[in-house]
């Protein structure tokens, strides 16, 4: 529409030129013919002026129905990007449930703190037998608490945070550090066997020193002669639980079943009935565990003194693990040594060499 009225337009313009150059050559000689000529030209300027105002409104038509298309398409890319952004909320929304989906099956009935058991050593075991627990302690602090000594020490050399933490839970037959004396006390955890708990007993044996050894049910269970030994020589056995779950997380029917399924094996094919000291699995523990523990007859040993023992293939050296826990000695010390340590095997010795020649003594924590 626009072309054509453009070519309309100037086709207008070349014939007004024409007909004013005929009007001047003939002007001086015809004055009729000029004045007529003069009322074309007249009505042709109308034409012109009419055309001229067709044309621009042709021109405001098509501009009109130019925005009108532009306002369309534009309306309609802001609803396809509303779109785009809500399919994507969506997505996202999707992913999000997937990954906590995802990291819920991973999780789900698994201890993913440090073990002292071997990969696989707890698939595939039946369920849990259920117990009435003992006790109501549900007005205790569940809440989990980790334990480790700490590197801050008192001008004795005994750790400030074990210190603490008698204080505070002693009350529930706690035990974080003995007493102020030159007393040592040896503890071993036993989640597998790496072959080093013989040459261990050997040492203890020449050396004339008991210690406490806390396994787990499945340890018991595939090392019976290993279990007898420790018997048969004089040391005690503590109770590490039946599945080394995290205690805080689990309610206390099915901690009461942990310890008893232990205890009850002991004494079912040991004839071993003076299990009275536990090992709450890595060390994690809370005000009602701890209560929970003593009102079914059991001390809670924790330690005052550890070290990365526990990763195999991570074992630092004889020289330099000797000179790390006799660089800890101090009153009352509670060591936790981990049996699968080649490290422990080899210094366990010359450790105890070193702590009598200080002073100290050697004592079966009972």
């Amino acid at each position: 529409m626009q072309k054509k009225t453009l070519a309309a337009l100037l086709v207008a313009l070349a014939l007004a030129g024409t007909l004013s150059s005929c009007g001047r050559r003939n002007s001086a000689s015809d004055g009729e013919s000029s004045g007529g000529l003069g009322s074309d030209i007249g009505d042709m300027g109308s034409d012109l002026v009419s055309d001229i105002g067709d044309a621009g409104s042709d021109i405001g038509s098509g501009l009109g129905d130019v925005g009108s298309d532009l306002g369309d398409m534009g309306s309609d890319l802001v609803s396809d990007i509303g779109d785009g952004l809500s399919d994507l909320g969506d997505g996202v929304s999707s992913l999000v449930s997937e990954i906590g989906e995802g990291v819920s099956d991973l999780t789900d009935g698994k201890d993913l703190t440090r073990s002292s058991q071997p990969a696989g050593a707890l698939e595939d075991q039946p369920a849990l037998e259920t117990a009435a627990p003992v006790g109501d302690f549900s007005s205790l602090d569940g809440r989990k608490q980790g334990w480790g000594q700490g590197v801050q020490v008192d001008d004795q050399n005994r750790p400030l945070s074990p210190l603490t933490f008698q204080e505070k839970y002693g009350k529930y037959d706690a035990y974080f550090i003995g007493e102020n004396e030159k007393v040592l006390y040896l503890t071993f955890d036993e989640g597998y066997e790496n072959g080093y708990t013989p040459k261990i007993l050997d040492t203890l044996k020449q050396k004339g020193v008991k210690a406490v050894f806390f396994v787990t049910l499945d340890y018991v269970k595939s090392q019976p002669e290993l279990i007898q030994r420790m018997i048969d020589e004089g040391h005690m056995v503590g109770n590490h639980s039946d599945k080394h779950p995290c205690f805080p997380e689990v309610d206390a029917q099915r901690r009461e079943q942990e310890i008893r399924n232990v205890d009850q094996y002991m004494a079912d094919n040991f004839g071993y009935t003076s299990m009275n000291l536990f090992r709450p699995p890595a060390g994690e523990f809370s005000e009602q565990v701890l209560a929970q523990m003593q009102a079914m007859g059991y001390k809670t040993v924790f330690w005052s003194y550890a070290y990365k023992d526990w990763d195999p293939d991570h074992q630092m050296g004889a020289a330099k693990a000797l000179e790390k826990v006799t660089g800890a000695l101090h009153n009352g010390a509670i060591y936790l040594l981990h049996a699968v340590s080649k490290d422990n095997a080899d210094i366990l010795g010359d450790f105890i060499d070193t702590a009598q020649k200080q002073g100290y003594e050697f004592k079966l924590f009972s």
